[in-house]
């Protein structure tokens, strides 16, 4: 029943981050991701000194706060001049080491299994069950990425069409009346969600890597959105079931298993993709010497 749980799991994240990585990678905002899961170490740290508990439900409540402020500290950043790339690294370096000063001057003496909180294991996800009177109701990993998908869903859908727009031409999008500020503040608050409530049970390599690769994979496969957000929750879902059976048999991280199946992929799709396929275009060079 666990290998049931745990693929679940990795496709809950797979589509969870699939769904709002394809708006990332559009916008070329791919590593927020990463910045989110280093820049809540002092939101886990101050949870931990107000409520005096080391109760994951706290700590990840402080981890969710400070995933939104990384969010609007980038974006504030960024309209005033500086770079995307260079906000998010200036922001998620300096809050991870505001972290780890609060670590040292007050929690130095404390197991805050801040390994587990920022850099949970998939395979001890369903063994931290949701339990309502007494009736065990599954994995909380299950219950939380699963409503986060949910909410991400139903929103893009809702507002797809803004969304669409704000990602391809925001200034035509400001042009028709559309609040582009509004829709991008509403799309980090979704990204950070989506992080935050996917890295404690799997780890932040997976989130990380669900958010990039196959979003980035199917952007080399289609050039219509909608397409690319079905494919690359495809691909997300094959990495999460091919990648557990390649853990189960070689004994190896299955975060990692499954990440290095959806880099395979993706390298599949860089070298043999109909439009940017490196393969293809040199056929294609060739074939045309040779008619000319």
């Amino acid at each position: 029943m666990n290998d049931f749980w745990i693929i679940l799991i990795g496709v809950l994240v797979a589509c969870s981050c699939s769904l709002v990585g394809c708006f990332l990678v559009l916008r070329k905002m791919s590593m927020i991701g990463d910045a989110i899961s280093h820049s809540v170490l002092p939101g886990i740290v101050i949870a931990f000194l107000v409520s005096g508990s080391r109760d994951s439900l706290f700590m990840m409540m402080g981890a969710g706060i400070l995933g939104l402020v990384t969010v609007l500290l980038i974006q504030l950043f960024h309209q005033s001049g500086v770079q995307s790339d260079a906000a998010i690294g200036v922001v998620f370096t300096a809050l991870f080491a505001v972290g780890v000063v609060l670590v040292s001057l007050f929690a130095r003496q404390v197991d805050l299994d801040l390994d587990c909180v920022l850099y949970g294991e998939i395979a001890y996800a369903p063994w931290n069950t949701l339990t309502i009177a007494g009736i065990d109701l599954g994995p909380k990993a299950v219950w939380g990425v699963g409503f986060i998908f949910l909410l991400s869903l139903v929103l893009i859908s809702l507002f797809y069409k803004q969304f669409k727009i704000c990602s391809f031409d925001p200034a035509m999008a400001a042009a028709v009346g559309i609040p582009v500020l509004l829709f991008h503040y509403l799309l980090m608050g979704l990204v950070s969600l989506t992080t935050v409530a996917s890295f404690e049970s799997v780890g932040a390599i997976l989130v990380v890597g669900m958010l990039i690769v196959p979003a980035a994979t199917a952007y080399l496969l289609t050039e219509k959105l909608s397409w690319m957000i079905g494919i690359s929750m495809i691909i997300g879902i094959m990495s999460s079931i091919l990648g557990y059976y390649m853990a189960y048999l070689y004994d190896a991280s299955i975060a990692g298993c499954m990440i290095s199946v959806a880099g395979v992929l993706f390298l599949l799709a860089l070298l043999f993709s109909p439009t940017h396929g490196v393969v293809v275009k040199k056929w294609r060079r060739r074939g045309m010497v040779m008619r000319g």
